[in-house]
């Protein structure tokens, strides 16, 4: 099976890789002609700046979700990275900021277990979802989602994570330098304190984590540690059989392989603090955190997410010794042999605007859909 997909991958890149090496000297830059796979909206308000909105599409079917909600005091980011289908990313797109609103509505505030209250009730609910399907549809139990999710409310940013997605923050230091540093703890196998703190919590298990094809996996089929949904490696009744083997385990699990809990952490925003970088693994393998924050830095605003893709887009394309225009006439499903899809949602913070009144419209943006609904984003303050 593996040899006839490469087979027909290559089939189907030859001629590409061909011209290509005619022309490697010539990588097209941001300003060349558009992706039909990619989506952006290039800035719009938030209440205490500006964001830009940019996707970009691999898969057959997009298996990233992503969100930016507005409100009068607060602004809302999700980044929702599905593996094994798109139902577990669509599922969190559809229910996490609306725990989220519910228990900060109830409670008047926003806090770091407010954020691991609504994780958990997404991950409750699709794990629900999965029940009253597994009968009729069982690899369902196979789709899961990392999930990287941010909220500045108050002057205060607070980040939840499941997963390799990342949050990056730039901030003016020395001579009007910026310097980029990592808000999010990446649950990865391909990370030596992943695998340490998996064997620690499942020291019977010899076979917790397998290096396989050249990469760490757990159980020898996943990299992340940590998601919502993966109901398979969680819960012994949604345990898949021989007939799917990418998903079969030889020996029932006794206790969940994998964790739906996030890694939370909060900060104030500094005055040195420019803007926040949210994006899902897509664009990280193609960029450093600190090469992300020199092109936000660096360049104008508007764009400036579709300019991140870009740029990833164009690394992938050197990767393969190919034009970036090349890339492009290469049809999704076929385009995950380049690059996976990206999602990426640079916030600026205009700290002028603190404690300001500032009308902003209060505005629900999902990536990929060009429809914008209103954003239920209201915190009420006891």
């Amino acid at each position: 099976m593996l040899s006839w997909l490469a087979r027909m991958v290559s089939a189907c890149l030859t001629p590409i890789r061909r011209y290509a090496r005619m022309n490697r000297d010539n990588i097209d830059d941001y300003s060349r002609s558009e992706d039909a796979l990619l989506w952006c909206k290039d800035l719009e308000k938030h209440s205490c700046g500006e964001f830009s909105f940019a996707v970009v599409q691999a898969n057959e079917v997009i298996e990233d979700q992503s969100q930016v909600v507005t409100g009068p005091d607060a602004v809302f980011v999700g980044i929702y990275d599905g593996h094994g289908g798109p139902e577990a990313s669509r599922f969190v797109c559809d229910h996490l900021f609306h725990h989220l609103m519910r228990i900060a509505q109830e409670n008047g505030t926003i806090s770091e277990d407010m954020l691991r209250n609504a994780v958990s009730a997404t991950e409750d609910g699709f794990l629900n979802v999965v029940r009253r399907t597994f009968g009729i549809k069982p690899l369902i139990a196979a789709t899961g989602s990392c999930c990287l999710l941010g909220v500045i409310w108050k002057g205060t940013l607070y980040v939840a994570n499941l997963g390799d997605s990342r949050a990056v923050i730039g901030s003016v230091h020395g001579s009007n330098k910026i310097v980029a540093e990592q808000l999010t703890r990446e649950h990865n196998a391909s990370r030596e304190e992943v695998r340490r703190e998996l064997r620690s919590l499942h020291p019977d298990d010899s076979q917790i984590v397998v290096m396989k094809h050249g990469t760490w996996r757990i159980k020898g089929i996943i990299q992340v540690s940590r998601s919502i949904g993966d109901a398979y490696l969680k819960r012994s009744e949604f345990s898949l059989d021989s007939s799917f083997p990418r998903f079969h385990l030889p020996d029932p699990i006794l206790r969940p392989v994998l964790s739906a809990e996030p890694s939370i952490c909060s900060r104030v925003i500094q005055p040195n603090d420019k803007f926040l970088i949210f994006a899902s693994d897509g664009l990280w393998e193609h960029m450093t955190n600190q090469e992300a924050a020199e092109i936000v830095y660096n360049n104008p605003r508007t764009g400036i997410a579709r300019r991140l893709a870009r740029a990833a887009l164009n690394e992938a394309a050197r990767k393969r010794e190919m034009r970036f225009k090349d890339m492009q006439k290469v049809g999704k499903g076929i385009r995950r042999f380049f690059h996976d899809d990206i999602s990426v949602v640079v916030i600026f913070i205009d700290h002028e605007f603190h404690g300001k009144k500032i009308t902003v419209p209060e505005l629900s943006f999902r990536g990929f859909v060009d429809k914008v609904g209103p954003s239920n984003l209201k915190i009420v303050r006891k």
